[in-house]
């Protein structure tokens, strides 16, 4: 018991981005730092008193301090900004933990499988010709076609991918992993917009399916998929047929009207347009030159015009659970980490 509290103990005060320091100062000074290091380094348990404070503070349930740990995340890789601090990393990797912990118990509650299978994973991805191949593929895989993804996070999570969104900084972009070795996972930043968010779904979702040769750099890899999220959300022969095989200018209209479509930036549609020699890669310097040289033209560029997309399932599996009286409103609160009183109002059974 004083091992799995005090990994609990820690974990929910690193989610909370608190120093030992912080956390005795968020709860008043009632326990010094010394007895916070007792508890972590599992040498003393805390009374019921402190306990219900620890709890409150680091707001989550005092059941949480005792529940035996059964997720591993694995192959878990950041895709972040060198300024992310060692310290906001390490909160997102507990955050991740503790969501993937909660997601998987509301599955094994109403005995879903969530084995993910592909048949992608023997083909060796070595270069940019290999990607359109495997994108084609799992179009008939997935039997989406070549049509507009509407909601890429729904998408994924048809096809057994968890998506977590968490409130992280603007330097985290995104990460995927696997629990058990066979259940993926993808972590997105819910700060960003539609098309950052969606171009991230898709990369990440690269990094899962594609088998790619170890023996390339880091920045190959996220290069191929780069490639791989922008042939997913609009195909090259779609693009070829909107834009055409060869331009000397492209109109900003032409490209807001297949970003609106498609979900997918005006900076990645011209990176696509050079990629396929669409565009020379000098034609595409000039356009960044103008983009950051002009401001007025930079805001309209960078504006967002797809609708919000966010991942929805697991409160929706909690609520299925609720209302089929799997589960009581009090486990359902510490499910989704809700107040009952505010999960009874939106019950709202039909």
């Amino acid at each position: 018991m004083e091992q799995i509290f005090s990994q609990r103990l820690k974990n929910a005060r690193i989610m909370q981005g608190l120093s030992m320091d912080e956390l005795c100062e968020v709860m008043g000074n009632i326990v010094s730092k010394q007895a916070i290091s007792k508890y972590e380094n599992g040498k003393m348990l805390p009374n019921s008193t402190v306990l219900i404070q620890l709890a409150n503070v680091l707001h989550t349930s005092i059941d949480y301090f005792f529940k035996p740990f059964q997720v591993k995340l694995e192959g878990i890789e950041f895709r972040k900004k060198a300024k992310l601090l060692s310290k906001e990393k390490a909160k997102i990797e507990e955050q991740v933990l503790d969501m993937v912990e909660r997601y998987l118990e509301i599955e094994s509650i109403l005995n879903i499988d969530s084995t993910f299978s592909t048949e992608l994973d023997y083909i060796v991805v070595r270069d940019a010709k290999d990607i359109r191949p495997l994108v084609d593929r799992l179009r008939e895989v997935w039997k989406i076609g070549e049509d507009p993804i509407n909601n890429i996070i729904e998408l994924l999570e048809e096809n057994k991918i968890k998506v977590i969104e968490i409130d992280a900084d603007n330097s985290f972009d995104g990460l995927s992993g696997f629990i058990g070795g066979k259940c993926p996972f993808i972590i997105l930043n819910k700060n960003f917009l539609p098309e950052r968010k969606r171009f991230t779904a898709a990369h990440e979702l690269g990094h899962l399916l594609l088998n790619i040769d170890p023996v390339l750099s880091s920045k190959k890899k996220e290069y191929l998929c780069n490639r791989f999220a922008n042939e997913i959300l609009i195909s090259e022969s779609v693009f070829i047929n909107l834009i055409g095989n060869s331009r000397k200018d492209i109109s900003l209209k032409e490209l807001i009207d297949i970003q609106c479509q498609f979900g997918v930036s005006i900076d990645a549609l011209m990176y696509k347009a050079k990629e396929l020699n669409i565009i020379t890669e000098s034609r595409l310097k000039t356009y960044y030159i103008k983009k950051n040289r002009i401001s007025d033209f930079k805001e309209i560029v960078e504006k967002s015009r797809f609708p919000e997309e966010c991942s929805s399932r697991f409160e929706r599996l909690v609520y299925r659970a609720l209302a089929s009286e799997i589960v009581s409103f009090s486990k359902a609160s510490v499910l989704v980490k809700k107040p009952v009183h505010q999960l009874k109002e939106s019950l709202n059974l039909v």
